[in-house]
């Protein structure tokens, strides 16, 4: 479990295909405090330390969390946001993140709003995912508050200069693949209301 809060980016130090697996090694300043069977959260996916070395972790991706996100695009180089999972007892700031990539949509528009940036994204409407205005969505594992929707394909988010500074998003552009994990409260109550 996590909140969207992120902790740290990462830098991917090495990628290695293993059949449909991707293991994937991060350097990351917290490195030091992790252990092997840790759930740390990269780019909205929930991974587990399988291996530590001495300047880098590593993590597996496995086929279905490869065509579910935008992981199995990662470049040697890449930045991926991270975040170590939710201690019981601690103030949740975002919202309730289960690190369970919902779907990935596409980077439409970045404006810069002097001070502000308003990034709008479109995914596919076929997942069956509802969003509402000023509901919770994980972009990138990065809570979020939904500005505007206007379609069922589409929804725009607003970054302050703190969140753009220390998170992934000051390298997005349009046409870049993201994470997005639809607000967990919200899919329990879709689902009821399809019973």
């Amino acid at each position: 479990m996590f909140t969207g809060i992120v902790e740290s980016t990462g830098r991917v130090s090495g990628l290695q295909q293993e059949g449909d697996n991707l293991h994937i090694a991060v350097q990351a300043e917290f490195l030091p405090e992790l252990k092997i069977d840790q759930s740390i959260s990269h780019n909205g996916a929930c991974l587990t330390v399988v291996a530590l070395e001495k300047d880098s972790y590593s993590v597996t991706a496995v086929g279905e969390t490869l065509r579910k996100t935008n992981l199995g695009r990662l470049k040697v180089g890449d930045t991926v946001n991270l975040e170590r999972c939710m201690k019981l007892g601690d103030r949740l700031d975002g919202h309730i993140v289960q690190g369970h990539v919902d779907t990935t949509g596409v980077c439409t528009a970045v404006e810069d709003q002097r001070g502000s940036w308003k990034f709008s994204f479109r995914f596919d409407p076929a997942c069956g995912h509802v969003l509402i205005p000023k509901g919770s969505i994980c972009v990138n594992g990065v809570s979020l508050t939904v500005v505007d929707l206007p379609a069922a394909d589409s929804f725009s988010v607003v970054i302050i200069p703190y969140t753009m500074e220390h998170t992934n998003f000051k390298q997005l552009r349009p046409g870049d693949s993201v994470n997005l994990e639809f607000d967990m409260i919200g899919k329990y109550v879709s689902a009821l209301v399809k019973r």
